[in-house]
């Protein structure tokens, strides 16, 4: 094995009504977009749901404020119709599918850090069947979480069991060109799971030592978990395959919280980062109104050149 290597039912605006009549989210594309971002940012299904209903005109809403990503997590739930009705259209739209959750997570109790070969068989049947998904939706990355701590095994030993797993699932991996990423999480919305650290999960990933196995950098959670963001992604880059977003305190867009995305973003861009950064957060406002704001906080936090 090879190693180390997402029908507008009314415009925006009144001045916008023109546009949303002449390309019809339902119908056709416009394929001069009103802004052009500097990175890859990815809104989910549902960010925009007051604007578009149908998950195809979510994508055209998208790609018409120019956006060029999509994240959705549930992707690997999805029924194949609708997993290729939506390739179809992100293809035609010039949208790069982002992450998906790559197999059932264990919130509560110990899965991967168990050895339990049993669990682990389970958990490398859910990436083979990710494969096929992400092959069908043009999709690059797949999101691991090892899941709880086993309280009656060392930390060591856990950090064995998983590792193996990853090994492993990076060797299903490897041959599609197909990176799974490990994402730390804080321990306030998410307590007692096994990775929640940046240098935890750069170890881990040293450790499978795969260009199938990378770190996804959450900038909420880890602003939560150890803060110092941009010297601890610093120290983590060449792990780093996926970034996704939320402010915090409330896990909103950006401005909305204490985290100086403007410089944040700007480190990444000055790292000539071409990957997607996944909007995984939530409106801080709603309606219209709160949809329009997460856009607009997107460009402020987008102008740092």
């Amino acid at each position: 094995m090879k190693r180390r290597s997402f029908i507008q039912k009314s415009a925006l605006t009144t001045g916008a009504l023109t546009l949303g009549t002449a390309y019809g989210y339902g119908a056709g594309y416009n394929t001069n977009a009103k802004h052009a971002f500097n990175l890859k940012y990815a809104p989910h299904f549902g960010m925009f749901s007051n604007h578009a209903e149908s998950l195809e005109d979510q994508l055209r809403f998208m790609a018409d404020e120019g956006f060029t990503a999509l994240e959705d997590n549930t992707m690997l739930s999805r029924n194949v119709a609708t997993q290729t009705k939506l390739a179809k259209t992100m293809q035609n739209l010039g949208i790069e599918m982002g992450v998906f959750v790559a197999h059932e997570i264990f919130w509560k109790k110990p899965s991967l850090t168990s050895g339990d070969l049993t669990i682990r068989e389970k958990f490398l049947s859910d990436i083979k069947r990710s494969v096929e998904v992400a092959k069908r939706v043009n999709a690059k990355w797949v999101t691991v979480v090892p899941g709880h701590v086993d309280l009656k095994q060392s930390m060591g030993y856990q950090t064995a069991h998983v590792i193996e797993s990853l090994k492993q699932a990076a060797a299903i991996l490897e041959p599609h060109g197909i990176i799974m990423v490990l994402e730390p999480l804080n321990f306030r919305d998410h307590p007692g799971l096994f990775l929640t650290e940046s240098p935890q999960a750069y170890e881990i990933c040293k450790a499978v030592d795969s260009p199938s196995c990378k770190i996804l950098f959450d900038i909420y959670h880890q602003q939560i978990q150890e803060g110092n963001l941009i010297p601890n992604m610093e120290a983590s880059w060449d792990e780093i395959a996926y970034i996704q977003i939320g402010d915090n305190p409330g896990r909103k867009e950006p401005t909305t919280g204490e985290i100086n995305y403007k410089n944040v973003f700007k480190f990444i861009h000055d790292k000539k980062f071409t990957g997607i950064l996944g909007m995984e957060h939530g409106n801080s406002r709603p309606n219209k109104a709160g949809e329009r704001a997460v856009i607009e906080a997107y460009k402020t936090v987008d102008s740092f050149m």
